[in-house]
C-alpha cells in the first residue's frame, strides 16, 4: 500500500504513512484563475493506495478527490481508502422542505463510490448512527477519538469538570471523563439561528474549579463561547476548551478568547494552529483494522 495525502494535509498525512511504515506521496495540485483544478498522481501503480485528506471546507475537495480517484482506478490502482478525519456533508440527513437536498447521502453514496473503504473520525451524525448508513462504502469507519482526548485533558488539565455544552456532547464528554474519574456535566442548547445560541448549564459544582469544555466540531464558536459564559456564571475558576474538529470559521477563536476561555486544543483532524492531539495512531489502527 501507499499513501497519497495532499499539500494541505501534508503534516498529518505524513504522520499516519509513518505510523503505518508507509511510502508517501503528496498530489501535485494547480488550482487555474477560474477555480478549476488540474491534478497530478504519484508515478502510476497498480498497488492499493490510500487517500488521506480531511474534508474541510469540501466544495473543491471533493471535485479534486473525484479526480484523484478516477485516475488511480485508470492506472490500474485498487483497491482504494479514504481516511478523511473530518467527514463533510453530515449534518442534513433528512429534508425538512419541499425540494431539500439529503446532503448527507448524496456526498455519501459519492464517496462510496470513488472508494473501497472510508474512514473518519466521530462524524457529526444526529439520525444516522451508522457510519455505513451514511456512506455505503464496502468497508465504512468511524473511530472515536475518546482514548486520545481523555489521555490530554487528563494530562492538561487533571482534577478539572469536564463540560458539554448540549445534549449531543454527552457521548463524548461521558467516553472521556467517566474512565478518568473526572467530573462531568452536560448543558442545553437553544439555537435560534447559525449565530444565535443559549446554552443553560444544569446544577453542578463548578465554584471555584477549572472546567474544560469538550464538543466535536467547533464552527462559529458561539457554542463554546456560550458554555463558557454559563460556566463562569456558576463560578468557575478557569475555562479552557478541546474539540476534535477544529473548523473555525471568520470570528469564531476571536468569539471563544472574548467569552474567556484560556486556551483552546483540538485533534489535528483539521490542520489548525491549536492541533495538540495527534489522530495518527488511532487512525492506523483504523486501517489496518486492529
Amino acid at each position: 500500500m501507499h499513501l497519497v495525502t495532499f499539500p494541505d494535509y501534508l503534516a498529518a498525512g505524513e504522520a499516519l504513512a509513518t505510523e503505518l511504515g508507509l511510502p508517501a506521496s503528496a498530489v501535485e495540485l494547480h488550482r487555474f484563475p477560474d477555480g478549476e483544478s488540474r491534478l497530478r498522481l504519484p508515478p502510476p501503480s497498480p498497488e492499493p493506495l490510500l487517500f488521506c485528506r480531511s474534508l474541510d471546507r469540501p466544495n473543491d475537495k471533493l471535485i479534486e478527490l473525484l479526480l484523484a480517484a478516477r485516475t488511480a482506478r485508470e492506472a490500474g490502482a485498487g483497491p482504494l481508502t479514504l481516511v478523511a478525519p473530518y467527514l463533510c456533508y453530515m449534518r442534513q440527513d433528512a429534508a425538512f422542505h419541499p425540494g431539500e437536498s439529503v446532503s448527507q447521502r448524496i456526498i455519501g453514496e459519492f464517496l462510496a463510490d470513488l472508494f473501497d473503504t472510508v474512514i473518519t473520525v466521530d462524524p457529526h451524525l444526529h439520525r444516522v448512527r451508522d457510519l455505513a448508513e451514511a456512506v455505503p462504502a464496502h468497508r465504512a469507519v468511524a473511530v472515536s477519538a475518546a482514548d486520545p482526548l481523555r489521555a490530554h485533558i487528563g494530562h492538561q488539565w487533571p482534577g478539572a469538570v469536564v463540560v458539554g455544552p448540549d445534549a449531543e456532547s454527552e457521548q463524548w464528554v461521558r467516553k472521556v471523563a467517566e474512565p478518568a474519574g473526572l467530573d462531568w456535566a452536560v448543558g442545553a442548547k437553544e439555537r435560534r439561528g447559525d449565530r444565535d445560541v443559549t446554552i443553560t448549564l444544569p446544577p453542578a459544582e463548578l465554584e471555584g474549579r477549572d472546567v474544560v469544555l469538550l464538543d466535536d466540531v467547533a464552527s462559529s464558536g458561539l457554542t463554546l463561547a456560550r458554555a463558557a459564559e454559563a460556566a463562569f456564571a456558576a463560578g468557575a475558576a478557569r475555562v479552557d476548551a478541546v474539540v476534535t474538529h477544529a473548523l473555525f470559521a471568520e470570528g469564531a477563536e476571536e468569539a471563544i478568547a472574548a467569552a474567556g476561555v484560556g486556551t483552546v486544543h483540538s485533534t489535528d483532524s483539521i490542520a489548525h494552529p491549536t492541533n495538540a492531539v495527534p489522530l495518527a495512531p488511532l487512525l492506523a489502527t483504523a486501517v489496518r483494522g486492529d
